[in-house]
């Protein structure tokens, strides 16, 4: 019974939500608006059922006392410290949580992105063998941006940032354009699956 009811919410969700964009009411329009501050409500009671979470999972490996507990109880200790940080002194600029997100989480981020690229050039050194014609465009497409939209492109030629350019907004964008259908095409064969209630691994 539960079931059938999720199923039958989600069928008459999916079709006025499909519907919507159709058909302009004060009725649909005000229908729409207050779904979309529902969705707000279900994104905030997420994050907070994300944070517990994860404070009950990092307690429990201090708890256990699991090794790197110490990550742990570090992970636990900014949370917390975020939290009551926001609480009494608020998020304004000369706030203990600004600071602590300008000089403690700005810098992690950006040394998790910067280690991030010696990954990537690994995987561009492995991905840009020449074997074949394809892998030899490929490769050569790949130093001609790289090169060309960097300061050594001016300094080679100045035809070399325009190549880049073109390469970029051409044949990248084509591509990516075609990706992205596929994208929607796959969003859309997902969506009425969802509705039509043949796809239910939601339950």
């Amino acid at each position: 019974m539960t079931a059938r009811i999720a199923a039958a919410v989600a069928f008459l969700a999916g079709l006025f939500m499909a519907a919507q964009y159709f058909v302009k009411t004060d009725f649909t329009n005000l229908v729409y608006r207050s779904i979309l501050d529902y969705y707000q409500i279900i994104f905030a009671v997420t994050m907070l059922i994300g944070g517990v979470s994860l404070i009950k999972h990092h307690s429990a490996r201090i708890t256990i006392r699991r090794e790197g507990m110490i990550y742990s109880a570090i992970t636990v200790a900014g949370v917390i410290f975020m939290i009551v940080a926001a609480a009494v002194s608020g998020t304004g600029v000369d706030s203990p949580y600004q600071w602590a997100f300008n000089n403690l989480q700005a810098p992690m981020q950006a040394t998790m992105f910067s280690l991030l690229a010696f990954f990537v050039a690994s995987a561009a050194y492995r991905g840009f063998r020449i074997r074949s014609r394809p892998a030899f465009v490929l490769a050569l497409t790949a130093i001609i941006v790289l090169v060309g939209r960097s300061a050594f492109g001016d300094m080679i030629s100045d035809r070399l940032p325009e190549l880049a350019g073109w390469v970029f907004n051409n044949p990248s964008s084509a591509a990516k354009r075609g990706i992205l259908i596929g994208v929607g095409l796959g969003s859309v064969a997902t969506a009425l699956r969802v509705i039509l209630g043949i796809e239910r691994s939601y339950m």
